[in-house]
């Protein structure tokens, strides 16, 4: 008898660009489920299933999409749940799921999600005529969606990630010491990396394999977004695309007949969060909720980061992936390959879905190798919402249990600093900075967050025209002081900078 959990199931799609009567969402999942279904191989898993999970759509919701879902697929599960928004659900559930199945909570659990926003664009551009199922807000959503960001945070225009990651880079880069075209190298050397495996993914959204040079160079078609992100350094939700995974015990597996080639055991895993509100977080480039969790996820496999084989490291930005890859504690030359997709920009980004795909990958490498061992990570927000996952083709010898860590999460939420000033006056120092970009590549608006002369931290917008913005993207501007000043017309703050000596 063993209530070890295994994955038994997983299957991938990618719609084509040009299908001519592309699916919804929920048809998208529906293939994606009844692909694992397939893959699984077992004539009674229907009835087996009694629990459904589904990801948060982005676009395109419905009244009820799990149950809409188990109707399509023939299931009928005790228990259904439609998730909140998080780039970390995936993960996050297969840890739950693993401790529900081993505690015998439930007998099998099916998870899925889905986009199709490529197709949406199609017909808002009139390329499609979509025959889709209307699209309705969700009667429940089962869990917290509390806002990522606070009303000072929205304030400052930071609510698009593509606004807000750029924070973390810049206070990443003055920390490693690099030169802001130096940066913009490492960057692009990193992501051309994950370009490369994309390439060679069937499942990829792009494969064209870019160079570094080309992923950090910008240009008409790879226009700064949040400077200092190129178009090729953001996450890609340009796309449609669908994953599911099936998982139950041991026991339940050989029941229905299922061999063991097809069992992949999550054998450690662990979810935490880092201090909620970015302008709260005592450094912009640091992630204690990463470090704890790959620890404690490594220990719950017992074994060390030199025994994983494979990562997939969460890589919406490169901050998101090169933070991630510190904490963890991977050299910065490691040999191994950090994403088995090819990361958010390249293989795509499905909303809060993409993690399913590089677990459902993982699946597929360890089946061809069992003596594989991987780690998964998955963030959501903007690095605040954390799920790492340990995967092998064996069990641990530590069972899933109902750990309690939540004397670590307090540990961290202990660290959080006092609110920004929203009325700042005197001098600010530079802490990190974005600067957001037009269509059409050109500067428009810049944020800084930095301290006071009491060491109070403050937002504030950056007063500065179009030449004044590009010296800014040229010199690094994180160190740098400059008066501010509360604009009660604007309920800002404002600084000015002389970067001309």
């Amino acid at each position: 008898m063993s209530s070890s959990p295994v994955i038994i199931g997983a299957a991938q799609f990618t719609q084509h660009k040009k299908t001519k009567q592309p699916q919804d969402p929920l048809g998208l999942m529906a293939k994606a489920g009844q692909d694992a279904l397939c893959d699984a191989g077992a004539l009674r898993l229907k009835d087996f299933i009694d629990c459904v999970y589904v990801m948060n759509l982005f676009q395109w919701s419905y009244r009820d999409a799990p149950g809409m879902l188990s109707a399509r697929l023939g299931l009928q599960p005790r228990q259904t749940f439609y998730l909140p928004v998080g780039g970390n659900s995936p993960q996050l559930i297969v840890n739950k799921a693993a401790r529900d199945l081993a505690q015998g909570r439930c007998k099998a659990v099916l998870m899925t999600g889905a986009e199709a926003i490529y197709s949406l664009r199609r017909a808002m551009k009139g390329d499609v005529v979509l025959t889709w199922p209307e699209s309705l807000p969700p009667d429940r959503i089962d869990g917290e969606n509390t806002n990522g960001v606070d009303e000072l945070e929205i304030r400052y225009d930071l609510f698009l990630p593509s606004f807000m990651y750029p924070l973390f880079e810049t206070s990443l880069r003055a920390s490693a010491g690099r030169s802001p075209e130096e940066h913009l190298m490492f960057m692009g050397q990193s992501f051309e990396r994950l370009s490369r495996i994309a390439s060679q993914n069937p499942f990829a959204w792009s494969k064209n394999a870019l160079s570094a040079q080309m992923i950090a160079t910008p240009g008409p078609d790879n226009r700064y977004v949040g400077y200092p992100y190129t178009k090729y350094m953001n996450a890609n939700v340009n796309v449609d695309q669908s994953c599911a995974i099936i998982m139950t015990t041991e026991d339940g597996a050989r029941s229905l007949g299922i061999p063991e080639d097809k069992w992949v055991y999550p054998v450690g895993g662990a979810d935490f969060n880092d201090v909620w509100h970015v302008t709260r977080r005592p450094c912009l480039h640091r992630s204690p909720a990463i470090q704890n969790a790959s620890r404690i996820a490594l220990e719950q496999a017992d074994l060390t980061l030199d025994d994983i084989d494979v990562f997939d490291i969460y890589s919406c930005f490169p901050s998101a992936f090169e933070i991630a890859r510190q904490e963890i504690g991977i050299p910065e030359n490691d040999p191994r390959d950090l994403s088995v997709t090819g990361g958010l920009p390249f293989f795509g980004g499905p909303g809060n879905n993409y993690t399913l795909h590089a677990i459902a990958a993982v699946v597929d490498l360890i089946r061809k190798d069992r003596a594989r061992k991987a780690m998964v990570t998955a963030n959501g927000w903007y690095l605040t919402k954390h799920s790492v996952g340990i995967y092998s083709g064996s069990p641990s010898r530590n069972q899933w249990e109902d750990r309690d860590d939540s004397p670590v999460q307090r540990s961290i939420n202990a660290e959080a600093l006092p609110a920004p000033v929203e009325r700042a006056s005197g001098i600010l120092t530079v802490e990190a900075y974005v600067i957001r970009h037009d269509h059409a590549g050109q500067p428009l608006t810049g944020t800084a967050i930095g301290r006071l002369e009491d060491g109070q931290r403050a937002l504030a917008n950056i007063e500065a025209d179009r030449e004044e913005f590009l010296l800014m993207e040229k010199v690094e501007l994180v160190g740098q002081q400059g008066p501010v000043r509360y604009d009660e017309k604007t309920g800002r703050n404002s600084v000015l900078f002389n970067l001309h000596g």
